[in-house]
């Protein structure tokens, strides 16, 4: 069953470090599917990495891989900080203040963008922008890889779902759960195609993009 309720930068007390308990539950499925994707060596810039605890599972679990962790809000860019240096890992990076939906990054190249429950905690424009930002700052065949519930065509959703979606518009009109083929259109835009799809715990999906071939662009 979904959170039924997003995370947010206040959840967790008022300490630096946030907690999202989603993270525990969700981590080791996501961390299986990027052993599949994620290149042996290079920088993996996560979008929207809320309270940091994401981040730094994967950073100890792919520790060839450098981590550069973002997120617009201050309050989670605290967090991040915190139990990045709670970790003491070496490979993550300070966090930056991105905001997926604007025009420039302060990135100059990646090798993996990851993005862990953003799409529909967001306004669409994030998500356009999400995919504009990495045709602008991938390597050539590095992947995008999302997580999150999504809408499906010819695919019953879940009414655990269908409650969340519900709860997220009422606390943001401009959020909500998005039809996967939205997303797909939006990729293509940018010269990215889904390649692989795969059925995550508590009805959520993992989805991989990488640019279309130029056979196929």
């Amino acid at each position: 069953m979904s959170d039924p309720r997003p995370w947010m930068p206040e959840d967790g007390g008022a300490g630096a470090k946030r907690h999202a308990p989603a993270t525990l539950r969700n981590r080791d499925a996501i961390a299986a599917v990027l052993a599949d994707w994620l290149p042996p060596t290079g920088l993996v810039l996560e979008i929207a990495s809320g309270s940091g605890e994401h981040i730094v599972h994967f950073a100890r679990a792919f520790p060839a891989l450098d981590w550069q962790p973002s997120d617009p809000d201050p309050a989670a860019l605290t967090s991040i900080a915190a139990w990045s240096a709670e970790s003491a890992l070496a490979n993550i990076r300070p966090p930056l203040a991105l905001d997926a939906a604007a025009p420039d990054w302060p990135v100059a190249q990646a090798d993996a963008i990851l993005c862990i429950n953003m799409v529909h905690i967001s306004p669409w424009e994030a998500t356009v922008g999400l995919f504009r930002g990495s045709a602008k700052h991938l390597a050539q065949d590095a992947p995008v890889i999302l997580y999150g519930p999504y809408l499906e065509e010819a695919v019953e959703t879940a009414p655990s779902n269908l409650a969340f979606d519900r709860s997220l518009k009422e606390r943001n009109p401009a959020w909500g759960l998005r039809k996967l083929a939205d997303v797909d259109r939006v990729a293509q835009k940018f010269g990215f195609e889904r390649t692989h799809r795969y059925a995550m715990p508590a009805n959520n999906l993992t989805v991989a993009y990488r640019r279309k071939s130029k056979s196929g662009a």
